[in-house]
């Protein structure tokens, strides 16, 4: 990575910065402190002289208590953005079933497997 860092700075600054989020969230630390900490980390940001994360981190302080709400519990909405992505795909699979029974029953078979079939 070095070799690219050397022909993108920018690309360097703007590793580093991702690196630097992601730390943050990987802490265990109060609600309140990450708060600080990422809104610090996005003044860094903006300092930097990129453009790229401008509308990120507009959405960032649009949603800053929700997404911080994440230090107090840990958890997030993974499994449940990853659901919704595999049957958005297995509907596009399935273009042209008329009958949703047919669908849900797709639906149910390719997130339970062919396990029950065994």
């Amino acid at each position: 990575m070095e070799c690219l860092f050397k022909h993108s700075p920018l690309l360097k600054v703007a590793y580093k910065l991702t690196n630097e989020l992601t730390d943050i969230f990987d802490k265990n630390i109060s609600k309140e402190k990450a708060k600080k900490k990422i809104k610090k980390w996005a003044r860094k940001a903006e300092k930097s002289g990129l453009d790229i994360f401008d509308s990120f981190i507009s959405t960032l302080d649009k949603y800053i208590e929700g997404v911080t709400n994440y230090f107090l519990n840990r958890y997030n909405s993974g499994f449940v953005e990853s659901l919704n992505n595999k049957i958005k795909v297995i509907k596009r699979r399935c273009y042209g079933i008329l009958n949703i029974n047919h669908l849900f029953r797709r639906i149910y078979l390719d997130i339970e497997g062919y396990d029950l079939y065994c």
